[in-house]
């Protein structure tokens, strides 16, 4: 074998997933070994060793949140008896469908099953997205031509 071919079999190795890989020809041996195992049991050992640090400065950094958690808690019951429209893909979202038109959707909009709420771009396609549910809007979650991922919230629905 050639450096070449042995660069070439170390990168398959590496992206195969095998851990160890031997070829044995008549004048020689290689052995390729992949160090997968071990950077994971290390990768778990370092969040360990760090956490015992962070856990002095976690009750400073907490205290801010528990306040600011306080006064959202009654907002999570609220948004329960709302309807919520989801992503149903990866991509950029928009209100309208230029710039220059209407938004599809307002808050305080009522729709009905299969009206255009919003239009997500994906790979260069605009896709329509309709509402699953009829309802009153009432909350608008993403701003306009932001990203969004797959399943994210996009807007509250309260049932008619």
């Amino acid at each position: 074998m050639d450096i070449k071919q042995i660069q070439d079999l170390i990168r398959f190795v590496s992206k195969s997933g095998v851990n160890e890989v031997s070829i044995e020809q008549k004048d020689f041996k290689i052995t390729i070994k992949t160090n997968e195992v071990q950077p994971q049991v290390i990768s778990a050992t370092i969040p360990a060793q760090t956490a015992p640090a962070l856990l002095p400065q976690a009750p400073v950094a907490q205290a801010a949140p528990a306040e600011t958690v306080a006064p959202t808690a009654p907002a999570g019951p609220d948004t329960s008896k709302y309807l919520t429209i989801k992503s149903p893909m990866i991509g950029t979202f928009y209100r309208s469908s230029s710039p220059d038109k209407p938004l599809f959707v307002n808050v305080g909009d009522e729709i009905k099953t299969g009206s255009v709420v919003c239009i997500i771009e994906a790979m260069k396609l605009f896709n329509e997205i309709e509402s699953e549910v009829s309802g009153r809007i009432v909350k608008v979650l993403v701003d306009n031509a932001s990203p969004v991922e797959y399943d994210q919230p996009l807007f509250l629905v309260e049932p008619i």
